[in-house]
Protein backbone atom coordinates (compact mmCIF):
# COMPACT_ATOMS: atom_id res chain seq x y z
CA UNK A 1 0.00 0.00 0.00
CA UNK A 2 1.30 3.33 -0.81
CA UNK A 3 1.68 6.24 1.39
CA UNK A 4 0.04 9.34 1.62
CA UNK A 5 3.41 10.99 2.36
CA UNK A 6 5.10 9.29 -0.31
CA UNK A 7 2.50 10.53 -3.07
CA UNK A 8 4.00 13.54 -5.27
CA UNK A 9 1.00 15.48 -6.52
CA UNK A 10 1.10 17.20 -9.73
CA UNK A 11 1.60 20.67 -9.64
CA UNK A 12 -1.70 22.57 -12.04
CA UNK A 13 -5.18 21.43 -12.58
CA UNK A 14 -7.99 23.39 -14.67
CA UNK A 15 -11.77 23.34 -14.63
CA UNK A 16 -13.39 24.74 -17.53
CA UNK A 17 -16.78 26.09 -15.78
CA UNK A 18 -17.76 27.63 -12.65
CA UNK A 19 -21.23 25.53 -12.63
CA UNK A 20 -22.53 23.71 -10.17
CA UNK A 21 -20.78 20.15 -12.25
CA UNK A 22 -17.04 22.63 -12.10
CA UNK A 23 -17.48 23.66 -8.54
CA UNK A 24 -17.50 19.77 -7.40
CA UNK A 25 -14.81 18.68 -9.84
CA UNK A 26 -12.67 21.30 -8.40
CA UNK A 27 -13.23 20.67 -4.78
CA UNK A 28 -11.72 17.28 -5.45
CA UNK A 29 -8.80 18.62 -7.82
CA UNK A 30 -7.82 20.77 -4.64
CA UNK A 31 -7.05 17.66 -2.79
CA UNK A 32 -5.01 16.28 -4.95
CA UNK A 33 -3.02 19.00 -6.93
CA UNK A 34 -0.73 21.72 -5.86
CA UNK A 35 -3.05 24.33 -7.21
CA UNK A 36 -5.90 25.04 -9.32
CA UNK A 37 -7.84 26.90 -11.62
CA UNK A 38 -11.49 27.54 -12.45
CA UNK A 39 -12.22 29.43 -15.51
CA UNK A 40 -15.33 30.84 -16.04
CA UNK A 41 -17.30 32.81 -18.22
CA UNK A 42 -19.45 34.96 -16.19
CA UNK A 43 -18.73 37.06 -13.69
CA UNK A 44 -19.46 36.13 -9.91
CA UNK A 45 -21.32 38.33 -7.46
CA UNK A 46 -21.78 37.73 -3.76
CA UNK A 47 -25.03 37.83 -4.25
CA UNK A 48 -27.64 35.10 -4.83
CA UNK A 49 -28.95 36.23 -8.82
CA UNK A 50 -28.88 34.62 -11.57
CA UNK A 51 -25.95 34.07 -14.24
CA UNK A 52 -25.83 34.65 -18.26
CA UNK A 53 -23.84 31.23 -18.52
CA UNK A 54 -26.89 29.70 -16.34
CA UNK A 55 -30.10 29.87 -18.98
CA UNK A 56 -32.22 27.59 -16.31
CA UNK A 57 -31.28 28.89 -13.48
CA UNK A 58 -34.66 30.67 -12.82
CA UNK A 59 -36.12 27.38 -13.08
CA UNK A 60 -36.84 24.57 -10.23
CA UNK A 61 -34.13 22.90 -9.41
CA UNK A 62 -33.22 19.66 -7.24
CA UNK A 63 -30.78 17.90 -5.42
CA UNK A 64 -31.68 14.84 -4.67
CA UNK A 65 -31.40 12.89 -1.63
CA UNK A 66 -28.18 10.86 -3.01
CA UNK A 67 -27.02 13.94 -4.58
CA UNK A 68 -26.89 15.95 -0.77
CA UNK A 69 -25.80 12.85 0.57
CA UNK A 70 -22.39 13.25 -1.96
CA UNK A 71 -22.22 17.34 -1.55
CA UNK A 72 -22.49 16.92 1.97
CA UNK A 73 -19.40 14.58 1.85
CA UNK A 74 -17.27 16.87 -0.50
CA UNK A 75 -18.76 19.94 1.87
CA UNK A 76 -19.60 18.88 5.29
CA UNK A 77 -21.27 20.81 7.08
CA UNK A 78 -23.43 22.48 3.71
CA UNK A 79 -26.68 20.99 4.61
CA UNK A 80 -27.12 23.13 7.79
CA UNK A 81 -25.95 26.12 5.93
CA UNK A 82 -28.32 25.76 3.23
CA UNK A 83 -30.75 25.54 5.93
CA UNK A 84 -29.23 28.78 7.92
CA UNK A 85 -29.71 30.72 4.90
CA UNK A 86 -33.55 29.52 4.56
CA UNK A 87 -33.86 26.57 2.26
CA UNK A 88 -36.92 24.84 3.42
CA UNK A 89 -36.98 21.25 4.75
CA UNK A 90 -38.58 18.79 2.86
CA UNK A 91 -40.33 15.56 3.66
CA UNK A 92 -40.64 13.81 0.25
CA UNK A 93 -43.17 11.53 1.17
CA UNK A 94 -45.27 14.10 3.62
CA UNK A 95 -44.82 17.07 2.41
CA UNK A 96 -45.01 16.77 -1.79
CA UNK A 97 -48.44 15.91 -2.50
CA UNK A 98 -47.76 13.63 -5.94
CA UNK A 99 -50.41 13.12 -8.73
CA UNK A 100 -48.77 10.65 -11.03
CA UNK A 101 -49.80 7.96 -13.38
CA UNK A 102 -53.57 6.83 -11.54
CA UNK A 103 -54.00 9.49 -8.93
CA UNK A 104 -52.54 10.96 -5.59
CA UNK A 105 -49.97 9.22 -4.11
CA UNK A 106 -50.45 8.51 -0.62
CA UNK A 107 -48.58 10.70 2.01
CA UNK A 108 -46.68 9.70 5.27
CA UNK A 109 -43.60 10.24 7.56
CA UNK A 110 -40.64 8.99 5.41
CA UNK A 111 -36.78 9.42 5.93
CA UNK A 112 -36.12 11.00 2.32
CA UNK A 113 -35.51 14.63 3.81
CA UNK A 114 -34.02 17.36 1.49
CA UNK A 115 -33.98 20.61 1.48
CA UNK A 116 -35.64 23.13 -1.38
CA UNK A 117 -33.95 26.10 -2.76
CA UNK A 118 -32.56 27.80 -5.27
CA UNK A 119 -29.96 27.03 -7.86
CA UNK A 120 -28.84 30.15 -7.06
CA UNK A 121 -28.37 29.25 -3.50
CA UNK A 122 -27.04 26.26 -3.96
CA UNK A 123 -24.24 27.33 -6.26
CA UNK A 124 -23.32 30.44 -4.54
CA UNK A 125 -22.94 28.40 -0.97
CA UNK A 126 -20.84 26.00 -2.65
CA UNK A 127 -18.81 29.00 -4.66
CA UNK A 128 -18.14 30.59 -1.10
CA UNK A 129 -17.01 27.29 0.18
CA UNK A 130 -14.68 26.56 -3.09
CA UNK A 131 -13.38 30.17 -2.60
CA UNK A 132 -12.15 29.28 0.98
CA UNK A 133 -9.46 26.96 -0.85
CA UNK A 134 -5.87 28.24 -0.45
CA UNK A 135 -4.82 26.21 -3.56
CA UNK A 136 -7.96 27.73 -6.01
CA UNK A 137 -8.28 30.52 -7.73
CA UNK A 138 -11.01 31.90 -10.07
CA UNK A 139 -10.33 33.50 -13.39
CA UNK A 140 -13.72 35.13 -14.13
CA UNK A 141 -14.86 36.56 -17.44
CA UNK A 142 -12.89 33.93 -19.73
CA UNK A 143 -13.05 31.88 -22.40
CA UNK A 144 -11.53 29.36 -23.28
CA UNK A 145 -10.41 29.18 -27.02
CA UNK A 146 -8.68 25.91 -27.39
CA UNK A 147 -6.47 23.26 -25.86
CA UNK A 148 -2.72 23.24 -25.46
CA UNK A 149 -0.38 19.77 -26.32
CA UNK A 150 2.40 18.69 -26.38
CA UNK A 151 4.61 18.07 -29.82
CA UNK A 152 2.77 14.67 -30.96
CA UNK A 153 -0.14 15.58 -30.30
CA UNK A 154 -0.97 12.71 -27.63
CA UNK A 155 -1.54 14.82 -24.33
CA UNK A 156 -2.96 18.08 -23.38
CA UNK A 157 -0.40 20.96 -21.81
CA UNK A 158 -3.24 23.38 -20.93
CA UNK A 159 -5.25 26.00 -22.67
CA UNK A 160 -5.44 29.45 -24.67
CA UNK A 161 -7.83 31.50 -23.17
CA UNK A 162 -9.38 35.01 -23.92
CA UNK A 163 -10.21 37.62 -21.16
CA UNK A 164 -12.37 40.11 -21.43
CA UNK A 165 -10.83 43.10 -23.72
CA UNK A 166 -7.80 41.47 -23.57
CA UNK A 167 -5.05 39.57 -25.84
CA UNK A 168 -5.59 35.39 -25.26
CA UNK A 169 -3.21 33.64 -23.24
CA UNK A 170 -2.03 30.42 -22.89
CA UNK A 171 -2.30 28.24 -19.19
CA UNK A 172 -0.34 25.50 -18.65
CA UNK A 173 -1.41 22.40 -16.83
CA UNK A 174 -1.05 18.85 -15.65
CA UNK A 175 -4.92 18.55 -16.04
CA UNK A 176 -7.71 19.76 -17.63
CA UNK A 177 -11.06 19.07 -16.62
CA UNK A 178 -14.50 20.16 -19.05
CA UNK A 179 -17.38 20.86 -17.31
CA UNK A 180 -18.44 23.78 -19.71
CA UNK A 181 -21.77 22.27 -20.24
CA UNK A 182 -24.07 21.39 -23.15
CA UNK A 183 -22.20 24.10 -25.08
CA UNK A 184 -19.11 22.07 -24.31
CA UNK A 185 -16.65 22.80 -27.57
CA UNK A 186 -14.67 19.44 -26.44
CA UNK A 187 -15.86 17.91 -29.80
CA UNK A 188 -13.95 20.77 -32.11
CA UNK A 189 -11.25 20.79 -29.71
CA UNK A 190 -10.29 17.40 -30.60
CA UNK A 191 -10.91 17.17 -33.62
CA UNK A 192 -8.09 20.29 -34.39
CA UNK A 193 -5.98 17.93 -32.52
CA UNK A 194 -6.55 15.07 -34.83
CA UNK A 195 -8.86 13.22 -33.20
CA UNK A 196 -12.22 11.58 -33.75
CA UNK A 197 -14.67 13.51 -31.83
CA UNK A 198 -17.41 11.16 -30.07
CA UNK A 199 -20.67 10.11 -31.09
CA UNK A 200 -23.75 11.62 -29.84
CA UNK A 201 -26.97 9.89 -28.87
CA UNK A 202 -29.71 12.81 -28.94
CA UNK A 203 -33.45 12.00 -27.52
CA UNK A 204 -35.85 15.07 -28.09
CA UNK A 205 -39.24 14.82 -26.14
CA UNK A 206 -39.44 18.85 -27.58
CA UNK A 207 -40.54 19.14 -23.73
CA UNK A 208 -40.31 22.76 -23.08
CA UNK A 209 -41.15 24.47 -19.61
CA UNK A 210 -41.93 27.81 -18.14
CA UNK A 211 -41.73 29.77 -14.96
CA UNK A 212 -42.34 32.42 -12.56
CA UNK A 213 -41.74 33.65 -8.98
CA UNK A 214 -44.87 34.23 -6.54
CA UNK A 215 -44.85 35.56 -2.87
CA UNK A 216 -47.76 32.65 -1.55
CA UNK A 217 -50.77 34.23 -0.65
CA UNK A 218 -50.94 35.45 3.13
CA UNK A 219 -54.87 33.61 3.78
CA UNK A 220 -53.50 30.08 1.92
CA UNK A 221 -54.48 27.46 3.99
CA UNK A 222 -52.12 24.35 3.01
CA UNK A 223 -50.20 21.44 4.77
CA UNK A 224 -47.49 20.76 2.07
CA UNK A 225 -44.43 22.18 1.08
CA UNK A 226 -44.07 21.53 -2.23
CA UNK A 227 -47.34 20.32 -4.92
CA UNK A 228 -46.50 18.09 -8.44
CA UNK A 229 -49.28 17.42 -10.51
CA UNK A 230 -47.38 14.91 -13.72
CA UNK A 231 -47.55 14.78 -16.63
CA UNK A 232 -49.43 11.37 -17.85
CA UNK A 233 -48.22 9.65 -21.34
CA UNK A 234 -49.86 9.47 -23.79
CA UNK A 235 -51.87 12.19 -23.60
CA UNK A 236 -51.40 13.90 -20.84
CA UNK A 237 -48.55 16.50 -21.52
CA UNK A 238 -49.39 18.90 -19.45
CA UNK A 239 -47.98 19.45 -15.73
CA UNK A 240 -46.59 21.51 -13.05
CA UNK A 241 -44.69 21.73 -9.75
CA UNK A 242 -44.78 24.90 -7.37
CA UNK A 243 -41.58 24.74 -5.25
CA UNK A 244 -40.53 26.27 -2.04
CA UNK A 245 -37.57 28.45 -1.87
CA UNK A 246 -35.71 30.57 0.13
CA UNK A 247 -37.28 33.80 1.51
CA UNK A 248 -40.84 32.38 1.62
CA UNK A 249 -41.29 32.10 -1.76
CA UNK A 250 -42.56 29.62 -4.85
CA UNK A 251 -41.28 29.05 -8.25
CA UNK A 252 -44.04 27.83 -10.18
CA UNK A 253 -42.87 25.67 -13.39
CA UNK A 254 -45.47 24.91 -15.72
CA UNK A 255 -44.41 21.56 -18.43
CA UNK A 256 -45.33 20.58 -21.73
CA UNK A 257 -44.46 17.81 -23.94
CA UNK A 258 -44.22 17.74 -27.46
CA UNK A 259 -44.08 21.51 -28.19
CA UNK A 260 -46.39 22.07 -26.42
CA UNK A 261 -44.68 24.77 -24.22
CA UNK A 262 -46.05 26.93 -21.87
CA UNK A 263 -46.80 30.30 -22.83
CA UNK A 264 -44.33 33.58 -21.26
CA UNK A 265 -47.38 35.63 -21.15
CA UNK A 266 -49.10 36.18 -17.91
CA UNK A 267 -52.78 35.36 -19.27
CA UNK A 268 -51.62 32.44 -21.53
CA UNK A 269 -49.22 31.21 -18.12
CA UNK A 270 -52.01 31.57 -15.74
CA UNK A 271 -54.65 29.75 -18.81
CA UNK A 272 -52.19 27.16 -18.97
CA UNK A 273 -52.45 26.05 -15.26
CA UNK A 274 -55.96 26.27 -15.27
CA UNK A 275 -55.54 23.17 -18.43
CA UNK A 276 -53.58 20.97 -15.99
CA UNK A 277 -55.60 17.98 -14.75
CA UNK A 278 -55.70 18.99 -11.33
CA UNK A 279 -57.03 22.31 -10.56
CA UNK A 280 -54.71 22.66 -7.09
CA UNK A 281 -51.78 24.48 -8.78
CA UNK A 282 -53.74 27.01 -10.66
CA UNK A 283 -56.16 27.34 -7.32
CA UNK A 284 -53.08 28.17 -5.06
CA UNK A 285 -51.27 30.75 -7.53
CA UNK A 286 -54.48 32.38 -9.24
CA UNK A 287 -54.26 35.02 -6.24
CA UNK A 288 -50.36 34.75 -5.72
CA UNK A 289 -48.59 38.07 -6.37
CA UNK A 290 -45.43 37.16 -9.30
CA UNK A 291 -42.31 38.05 -8.40
CA UNK A 292 -41.06 37.93 -11.46
CA UNK A 293 -41.22 37.89 -15.21
CA UNK A 294 -41.76 34.63 -16.56
CA UNK A 295 -39.02 32.63 -17.95
CA UNK A 296 -39.29 29.71 -20.51
CA UNK A 297 -36.63 27.29 -21.44
CA UNK A 298 -36.65 24.87 -23.99
CA UNK A 299 -33.31 22.88 -24.39
CA UNK A 300 -34.44 20.22 -22.70
CA UNK A 301 -32.85 17.07 -25.17
CA UNK A 302 -30.95 14.46 -23.90
CA UNK A 303 -27.61 14.52 -25.37
CA UNK A 304 -24.94 11.89 -24.43
CA UNK A 305 -21.68 12.02 -26.13
CA UNK A 306 -20.14 8.57 -26.16
CA UNK A 307 -16.32 9.59 -25.35
CA UNK A 308 -15.79 5.95 -23.32
CA UNK A 309 -15.91 4.69 -26.63
CA UNK A 310 -13.53 6.17 -28.32
CA UNK A 311 -10.44 4.36 -29.33
CA UNK A 312 -7.82 7.45 -28.80
CA UNK A 313 -8.06 10.02 -26.50
CA UNK A 314 -5.78 12.66 -25.31
CA UNK A 315 -4.12 12.27 -21.72
CA UNK A 316 -4.21 14.42 -19.25
CA UNK A 317 -8.14 15.49 -20.41
CA UNK A 318 -11.19 14.31 -18.57
CA UNK A 319 -15.05 15.72 -19.15
CA UNK A 320 -18.08 15.78 -16.44
CA UNK A 321 -21.38 17.07 -16.03
CA UNK A 322 -23.00 17.79 -19.26
CA UNK A 323 -20.10 17.69 -21.45
CA UNK A 324 -20.60 14.62 -21.67
CA UNK A 325 -24.19 13.54 -20.75
CA UNK A 326 -27.01 16.37 -20.62
CA UNK A 327 -30.21 15.20 -19.21
CA UNK A 328 -33.92 16.22 -19.65
CA UNK A 329 -33.92 18.96 -17.00
CA UNK A 330 -37.71 17.81 -15.78
CA UNK A 331 -36.07 15.04 -14.35
CA UNK A 332 -34.32 16.42 -11.25
CA UNK A 333 -31.13 14.53 -12.06
CA UNK A 334 -28.24 17.02 -13.64
CA UNK A 335 -27.29 18.08 -10.14
CA UNK A 336 -27.22 15.16 -8.18
CA UNK A 337 -25.41 13.33 -10.83
CA UNK A 338 -22.91 16.13 -11.45
CA UNK A 339 -21.92 15.49 -7.36
CA UNK A 340 -21.34 11.62 -8.31
CA UNK A 341 -19.19 12.25 -11.33
CA UNK A 342 -16.90 14.53 -8.68
CA UNK A 343 -17.07 11.56 -6.32
CA UNK A 344 -15.87 8.76 -9.39
CA UNK A 345 -13.58 11.71 -10.24
CA UNK A 346 -11.76 11.35 -6.60
CA UNK A 347 -12.22 7.83 -6.91
CA UNK A 348 -10.02 7.71 -10.50
CA UNK A 349 -7.60 9.61 -9.14
CA UNK A 350 -7.14 7.81 -5.91
CA UNK A 351 -6.15 5.14 -7.86
CA UNK A 352 -4.10 6.74 -9.93
CA UNK A 353 -1.86 8.07 -7.49
CA UNK A 354 -1.65 4.72 -5.74
CA UNK A 355 -0.83 2.73 -8.90
CA UNK A 356 1.62 5.99 -9.96
CA UNK A 357 3.05 7.52 -6.82
CA UNK A 358 5.19 9.74 -8.83
CA UNK A 359 2.14 11.82 -10.23
CA UNK A 360 1.74 10.31 -13.66
CA UNK A 361 -1.54 10.81 -14.64
CA UNK A 362 -1.48 8.55 -18.42
CA UNK A 363 -4.01 6.04 -18.58
CA UNK A 364 -6.60 8.71 -16.08
CA UNK A 365 -8.34 9.83 -19.14
CA UNK A 366 -9.91 7.13 -20.61
CA UNK A 367 -10.06 4.78 -17.22
CA UNK A 368 -12.42 8.12 -16.18
CA UNK A 369 -14.29 8.57 -18.60
CA UNK A 370 -15.04 4.46 -18.90
CA UNK A 371 -16.22 5.10 -15.06
CA UNK A 372 -17.95 8.13 -15.53
CA UNK A 373 -20.32 5.80 -18.13
CA UNK A 374 -21.00 3.87 -15.29
CA UNK A 375 -22.54 6.56 -12.93
CA UNK A 376 -24.37 8.10 -16.00
CA UNK A 377 -25.58 4.92 -17.18
CA UNK A 378 -28.93 4.29 -14.89
CA UNK A 379 -30.11 7.99 -14.58
CA UNK A 380 -29.88 7.72 -18.92
CA UNK A 381 -31.86 5.15 -19.12
CA UNK A 382 -34.77 6.64 -16.82
CA UNK A 383 -34.88 9.65 -18.19
CA UNK A 384 -34.61 8.63 -22.21
CA UNK A 385 -37.36 5.55 -21.20
CA UNK A 386 -39.64 8.05 -19.69
CA UNK A 387 -39.33 10.78 -23.03
CA UNK A 388 -39.78 7.44 -25.58
CA UNK A 389 -43.05 7.02 -24.02
CA UNK A 390 -44.29 10.09 -26.00
CA UNK A 391 -45.03 9.25 -30.14
CA UNK A 392 -43.54 12.84 -30.58
CA UNK A 393 -39.62 12.02 -29.56
CA UNK A 394 -37.12 12.08 -31.77
CA UNK A 395 -33.82 9.86 -31.72
CA UNK A 396 -35.14 6.78 -31.18
CA UNK A 397 -38.29 4.02 -30.06
CA UNK A 398 -38.44 1.64 -27.06
CA UNK A 399 -37.66 -2.46 -28.98
CA UNK A 400 -40.00 -4.79 -27.91
CA UNK A 401 -38.39 -5.76 -23.94
CA UNK A 402 -38.36 -1.60 -23.29
CA UNK A 403 -42.46 -1.51 -24.09
CA UNK A 404 -42.94 -4.59 -22.09
CA UNK A 405 -41.42 -3.28 -19.35
CA UNK A 406 -43.08 0.44 -19.79
CA UNK A 407 -46.07 -2.08 -19.44
CA UNK A 408 -45.01 -3.13 -16.40
CA UNK A 409 -44.25 -0.11 -14.95
CA UNK A 410 -47.51 1.22 -15.74
CA UNK A 411 -48.97 -1.08 -13.73
CA UNK A 412 -46.68 -0.21 -11.03
CA UNK A 413 -47.54 3.56 -11.27
CA UNK A 414 -51.36 2.94 -10.97
CA UNK A 415 -50.24 0.81 -7.79
CA UNK A 416 -48.28 3.76 -6.29
CA UNK A 417 -51.73 6.06 -6.00
CA UNK A 418 -52.82 3.61 -3.30
CA UNK A 419 -50.23 1.85 -1.67
CA UNK A 420 -47.66 3.87 0.30
CA UNK A 421 -44.88 1.26 0.18
CA UNK A 422 -44.50 1.10 -4.01
CA UNK A 423 -44.71 5.35 -3.60
CA UNK A 424 -41.98 4.77 -1.04
CA UNK A 425 -39.77 2.66 -3.26
CA UNK A 426 -40.59 5.06 -6.16
CA UNK A 427 -39.45 7.74 -4.51
CA UNK A 428 -36.41 5.92 -3.63
CA UNK A 429 -35.87 4.91 -7.07
CA UNK A 430 -36.34 9.07 -8.44
CA UNK A 431 -33.61 9.92 -5.57
CA UNK A 432 -31.01 7.33 -7.02
CA UNK A 433 -31.29 5.76 -3.93
CA UNK A 434 -32.45 2.18 -5.58
CA UNK A 435 -31.43 1.02 -8.81
CA UNK A 436 -35.01 0.76 -10.75
CA UNK A 437 -34.76 -3.05 -10.70
CA UNK A 438 -36.69 -2.05 -7.01
CA UNK A 439 -40.09 -2.26 -8.83
CA UNK A 440 -39.05 -6.02 -9.57
CA UNK A 441 -38.70 -6.57 -5.74
CA UNK A 442 -41.72 -9.95 -5.21
CA UNK A 443 -43.75 -8.05 -2.73
CA UNK A 444 -44.22 -5.77 -6.21
CA UNK A 445 -44.75 -8.17 -8.55
CA UNK A 446 -47.06 -10.10 -6.58
CA UNK A 447 -49.19 -6.65 -6.34
CA UNK A 448 -49.21 -6.39 -10.13
CA UNK A 449 -49.95 -9.66 -10.95
CA UNK A 450 -53.49 -9.50 -7.96
CA UNK A 451 -54.19 -6.24 -10.18
CA UNK A 452 -53.63 -7.64 -13.45
CA UNK A 453 -55.98 -11.12 -12.61
CA UNK A 454 -58.39 -9.74 -10.47
CA UNK A 455 -58.72 -6.14 -12.62
CA UNK A 456 -59.04 -4.15 -9.23
CA UNK A 457 -58.91 -0.72 -11.21
CA UNK A 458 -61.81 -0.78 -13.36
CA UNK A 459 -61.53 2.90 -13.57
CA UNK A 460 -58.35 4.14 -14.19
CA UNK A 461 -58.95 7.24 -15.12
CA UNK A 462 -57.95 10.05 -12.56
CA UNK A 463 -60.75 12.45 -12.52
CA UNK A 464 -59.69 16.27 -11.36
CA UNK A 465 -62.07 16.26 -8.59
CA UNK A 466 -59.93 14.33 -6.32
CA UNK A 467 -58.71 15.47 -3.48
CA UNK A 468 -54.76 16.43 -2.26
CA UNK A 469 -54.31 13.68 0.48
CA UNK A 470 -53.57 14.80 3.78
CA UNK A 471 -50.25 14.22 5.94
CA UNK A 472 -50.44 10.54 7.68
CA UNK A 473 -48.07 9.76 10.62
CA UNK A 474 -46.82 6.50 9.26
CA UNK A 475 -46.89 3.88 6.15
CA UNK A 476 -50.10 2.65 5.87
CA UNK A 477 -50.84 -0.87 4.22
CA UNK A 478 -53.35 -1.10 1.18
Amino acid sequence: MTHLASIHHPQHAVVIGGSIAGLLAAKVLTKHFQRVTVIERDNFTQETEHRHGVPQSPHVHTLLKRGLQSVEELFPGIEAQLADSGASTIDWGNDLPWLGFGGWAPRFKSDLITHTCSRNLLEQTIHHRLAAEKNLVFMQEAQVVSLLSNSDRTGVTGLRVRFRNQPETDLTADLVVDASGRNSSAPQWLEAMGYTPPQETVINSYLGYASCWYEPPNNLECDWQCLYVTVQPPNNNRGGVIYKVEGNRWILTLIGVGKDYPPTDKDGFLEFARSLRSPVIYEAIKNAQPLSSIYGYRRTENRLRHYEKLKRLPENFVLVGDAVCAFNPVYGQGMTVAALDALALDQCLNQQFSNHPDGNLIGLSRQFQKQLNKVIAVPWLMTTGEDLRWHTTEGGQPDFISRIMQRYLDRVLLLQSENAEIHKTFLEVIHMLKPPTAFFHPNIITKVLKQVMNWQRKNEQFTNEQDVPKKLSVITQV
